[in-house]
């Protein structure tokens, strides 16, 4: 799927993102702390809250709706079919496929009663400076670490080049995807999965003094992906009744033991 430079320009246009979108960010940078992203990380990654198929979770998400979105009102069914097409549009390989149809499966945190601002939107490193680069970034003047002398340098608690799997990222559906999928898919497909909503590091740059050689090698995968998520959302939503029993069986090969969550 392609879209025209002005058509991609419209998406993620925050200048006039309407009033909930900015309370979503204003709540979102205000409490994800290094201190609540460690230990929501702990509690969830534990998987044992649950047992269901990606299928299962797939269809969870039908009438869950992105607070922190201002380019699409779709629930995130509707999404995850519009980014697996846009995938298969573009001849992408066949796991990279499968990653854009399951990549917000995390949401389903939403589920188990978790308030947006722990599951969606922007994800960031905590524990270090917060950078310009992450949208509504002014709004992190109420977040308690801003004023923590302990993570107000450029690297914080961590070393230059330690790589992004040493950094504790805001908490959200990726990293908890990303745990649940552990050792199920390729090392590429997991990389997408727990930094596609990265957008300071893989679309403005920012960050890259954490990065480590499987960063730099792994990312291009990040902004392939961004492609299809982002510029797939269209207004109208998929035709359900001839793509859900093509993603069905796609995810019955790839994913067809119940998973923990």
């Amino acid at each position: 799927m392609t879209s025209t430079g002005s058509e991609q320009r419209a998406h993620r246009s925050y200048d006039d993102a309407p009033a909930h979108v900015v309370e979503f960010y204003r709540e979102n940078h205000r409490e994800q702390t290094f201190e609540v992203a460690s230990a929501k990380a702990a509690h969830f990654k534990a998987l044992a809250l649950r047992e269901m198929s990606a299928w299962d979770a797939l269809l969870e998400l039908d009438e869950l709706v992105d607070e922190s979105d201002p380019d699409t009102e779709l629930g995130q069914l509707d999404h995850a079919l519009q980014t697996a097409e846009a995938a298969r549009a573009a001849s992408a390989p066949e796991w990279l496929i499968v990653t854009a149809l399951i990549h917000d499966l995390g949401k389903v945190l939403c589920t188990f009663g978790e308030p947006m601002w722990a599951v969606v939107g922007d994800t960031f490193p905590v524990g270090c400076a917060f950078r310009e680069e992450v949208v509504f970034h002014e709004l992190f003047s109420e977040n308690p670490d801003t004023h923590d002398e302990r993570y107000s340098s450029v690297t914080g608690v961590y070393e230059l080049g330690c790589g992004l799997d040493a950094v504790t990222m805001s908490w959200g559906h990726d990293e908890y995807l990303a745990s649940v999928l552990a050792d199920q898919l390729p090392e590429e497909a997991l990389y997408v999965i727990r930094y596609h909503s990265f957008y300071a590091a893989h679309t403005h740059g920012a960050y890259r003094e954490l990065f480590n050689e499987r960063d730099h090698a792994l990312m291009p995968w990040v902004r392939r992906f961004q492609a299809f998520d982002l510029y797939s959302k269209l207004p109208d939503a998929p035709e359900r009744d001839a793509l859900l029993p093509v993603y069905r069986e796609l995810l019955q090969r790839w994913l067809p033991a119940p998973l923990a969550w």
